[in-house]
């Protein structure tokens, strides 16, 4: 069951994490498991002078191309969703006019570094994803992303055993950097993640 979206409006999660995390493939494996939950939903992707995402989103068969909008940032990506997301909130106000039964509205950033953040005023509820390839010491670095986010995401699990990185001690720093906020592992190819992703973001961003 969806939520009531007519008195509040759709939530706006925000998407974040460095470039080749995996941002663009989580939401194309979040999509068809959103539609059977009966939750309607809208994307939005940042770019810096590009709309490649949208464009992999829109041809992707797994969302309507006129529920997808794409910004370009033209700047530092953290700039539209931080400092000034004005653009991005008002791609977010087209779509809840154009299509009034959203539920839900999720903002990928374009790709940036761990001090990557959202503003409060652009979304309710927001999850960074970070790599296993690219290093198992990414937690203890303590990055605004890592720290901050309302889920982390450390994706590529099946990674850690091909580039040698210590997965258990990167799960374990990231928990203890966290202060007890949620960290999922995930492996997009096979799914592995996802479910449990979906469970939290329907229960603390959708409330059901």
């Amino acid at each position: 069951m969806a939520p009531d979206t007519k008195k509040h409006g759709p939530a706006r999660v925000g998407i974040g994490g460095p470039v080749g995390s995996g941002k663009t493939a989580l939401i194309e494996v979040l999509l068809p498991r959103l539609r059977e939950c009966g939750i309607e939903f809208a994307v939005i992707t940042n770019d810096l002078v590009t709309r490649e995402d949208a464009e992999r989103i829109k041809n992707s068969g797994l969302i309507d191309p006129e529920r997808v909008m794409a910004v370009e940032a033209g700047a530092c990506p953290h700039t539209v969703i931080r400092e000034d997301p004005t653009l991005n909130m008002e791609a977010a106000e087209q779509l809840e006019r154009k299509f009034p039964d959203l539920d839900l509205i999720l903002l990928e950033s374009g790709g940036d570094n761990l001090a990557s953040t959202f503003s409060l005023d652009l979304v309710d509820y927001w999850l960074f994803v970070i790599d296993v390839a690219a290093g198992d010491d990414i937690p203890r670095k303590k990055g605004p992303g890592i720290i901050r986010s309302d889920i982390l995401v450390v994706n590529k699990k099946d990674l850690a055993v091909h580039v040698g990185a210590d997965l258990p001690l990167m799960l374990e720093q990231a928990k203890e950097v966290r202060n007890g906020k949620p960290v999922i592992c995930t492996n997009l190819k096979t799914g592995e993640g996802v479910n449990e992703l979906l469970d939290l973001l329907r229960h603390d961003a959708l409330f059901i």
